[in-house]
């Protein structure tokens, strides 16, 4: 995979917070990170990618720019969180991370265009969350009433100029949003805002409304980094079941963990 090569260390992700990662992805070098942002043959701008970042790994709070104590849980929530480990989060037994969590090797957006014009932005991760995709509608239809609960939710999207909105509703409430047990429940509705600054540099100003879960809204902010442009997403199988990385006790270099 991508995150093999040997590089430049990424943004919000620390050896501290996943433990079982080898050397990472490359990341674009300075001077191309400040070049202009790119645009489409129709003049929109590109988000394409592929990014590395632009969600929590180890603690939504704190990576989200929040003090410790400041994400409004409530009690039940709060303990919830407080009595989860790392070792038995979902995705340790291949299960999605979901929304707004990114994986640390690179992820994209991708256009799909019709006669219509834009009418889907996929989300593609390289590290396959069990093989799932994030589909958003571009094309001007609503949610639906009452969503079947999944674990990616509905999404519809629209641009507020250079800004895609991505508004979703319909989780489950399966999935961590983090790796330090941050719950939710399935009145979750979450608002992405995601800007492009430069070249290599694209920031998700991110809502979380779950009157489930929170006493009130609450927003946050996650950086992603642009992967050097000779690097593409690459192909990882993980099977359902297979204790990956800390579950597994899988370490860099000793090729330990179940398989």
């Amino acid at each position: 995979m991508a995150g093999l090569a040997i590089g430049v260390s990424v943004p919000l992700v620390s050896q501290e917070q996943v433990t079982f990662i080898l050397p990472r992805t490359p990341m674009v070098s300075d001077a191309d990170a400040a070049r202009p942002i790119p645009r489409l043959p129709d003049g929109r701008v590109d988000l394409t990618g592929p990014w590395v970042g632009g969600g929590p790994i180890s603690d939504i709070e704190r990576e989200g720019g929040l003090q410790a104590g400041e994400l409004p849980l409530l009690p039940w929530a709060l303990k919830l969180r407080d009595s989860r480990r790392p070792e038995n989060e979902p995705y340790t037994l291949c299960l999605p991370m979901s929304v707004p969590r990114q994986n640390i090797y690179p992820w994209k957006f991708a256009m799909s265009y019709t006669a219509r014009g834009l009418t889907h932005v996929y989300v593609l991760h390289e590290l396959g969350d069990a093989g799932a995709h994030r589909v958003v509608y571009m094309d001007g239809r609503g949610h639906p009433p009452d969503p079947v609960p999944t674990w990616w939710g509905h999404s519809i999207g629209r641009f507020e100029n250079d800004t895609l909105v991505i508004d979703t509703v319909g989780y489950n409430d399966k999935f961590w949003f983090d790796r330090r047990g941050t719950p939710h429940t399935e009145q979750l509705h979450t608002i992405e805002r995601w800007t492009r600054l430069n070249f290599g540099t694209i920031v998700n100003d991110f809502t979380i409304d779950d009157p489930g879960a929170y006493s009130r809204p609450v927003k946050l902010r996650f950086t992603a980094t642009h992967v050097r442009p000779d690097i593409d997403l690459m192909e990882f199988i993980c099977n359902e079941d297979n204790q990956y990385g800390s579950a597994g006790a899988f370490r860099p270099g000793t090729g330990g963990g179940n398989k």
